[in-house]
């Protein structure tokens, strides 16, 4: 998963350690699988709160984008 966060775009892979995380406008790119299949969402900033191998995203104005 990668975010826009307020100080820079970041990831967060399986195992990550515990974080939280403001986030600032841009696009959301979410692993869907493992054959390397991804979805797309823009927002308007928010949060990210990583916690045991869970990650919980609480954005404003997500809409979803075709790539």
């Amino acid at each position: 998963m990668q975010m826009p966060g307020i100080s820079g775009s970041f990831e967060v892979l399986e195992k990550h350690a515990p974080l939280v995380s403001a986030l600032k406008a841009g696009r959301i790119k979410v692993l869907k699988d493992k054959q390397n299949h991804f979805s797309y969402f823009d927002i308007h900033g928010g949060f990210v709160e990583v916690l045991a191998n869970k990650v919980t995203v609480l954005v404003e104005g997500a809409t979803a984008v075709e790539e």
